[in-house]
């Protein structure tokens, strides 16, 4: 793998895209899609890809695709999972490297965000994982602060105090571990927004040949 990680946050234009999603985003009321979940998506994807032993380029590309995922927003929500994979094409399609890899990071970011495309490589497994997984206060902007009660995305994530993603591999288990505070909201909004998305952990989890578990309080769902 001749891109790395390293490269790709230095990439101007990756910054550019990632700038101006957080820009509209931002405008639109939604959670933090910069900085801050881009890099926690970049290293719990390398994490989930060495934990379940894939190789040193694979890890590589995760991260990559995780770094990169969200950073076609500013070109339109609903599609942003095509316009990501799309820009990255443009910039790296041709630089020297391992054409299959470049391909596998694009098709990794297209698959990330619709449990109707179907998981075709463990390197899009393990994005779907860090991507789904991020849910926690610190992704509420402060000016939403004001207004919690009225926006149940920004409830739920502020009620999640402590988020840990596991994986055992003598249990063949992907554990999603959350401390909910209920006094912000009931465990049941939890699953009213974030069924589907838990879905995808799960296929993303079979599909890696694990079983996915999800912890709330302590208490435990698979």
């Amino acid at each position: 793998m001749k891109i790395t990680l390293a490269q790709v946050k230095k990439n101007k234009k990756i910054q550019s895209f990632v700038d101006q999603t957080e820009i509209y985003l931002d405008a639109l009321g939604y959670t933090d899609h910069g900085e801050r979940h881009i890099n926690i998506v970049a290293d719990r994807a390398r994490s989930v890809a060495k934990k379940i032993q894939l190789s040193l380029s694979e890890q590589e590309m995760a991260a990559i695709a995780g770094y990169c995922h969200d950073m076609g927003n500013f070109l339109g929500r609903t599609q942003h999972h095509y316009w990501s994979a799309f820009l990255f094409g443009q910039i790296f399609v041709s630089s020297p490297g391992d054409d299959k890899e470049i391909a596998m990071i694009m098709q990794a970011m297209v698959t990330h965000d619709k449990n109707d495309l179907t998981i075709v490589s463990k390197v899009s497994a393990a994005l779907i994982l860090a991507d789904k997984s991020d849910v926690h206060r610190s992704r509420v902007k402060e000016r939403s602060l004001k207004n919690i009660r009225e926006d149940i995305h920004d409830r739920v994530n502020y009620s999640v105090t402590k988020n840990s993603l596991t994986v055992d591999n003598t249990k063949k288990e992907i554990m999603l571990k959350l401390k909910l505070d209920t006094k912000v909201t009931d465990t049941i909004e939890y699953f009213e927004i974030f069924t589907e998305r838990m879905t995808f952990c799960r296929q993303a989890a079979e599909h890696l040949g694990y079983d996915f578990v999800l912890m709330i309080n302590d208490f435990k769902l698979s």
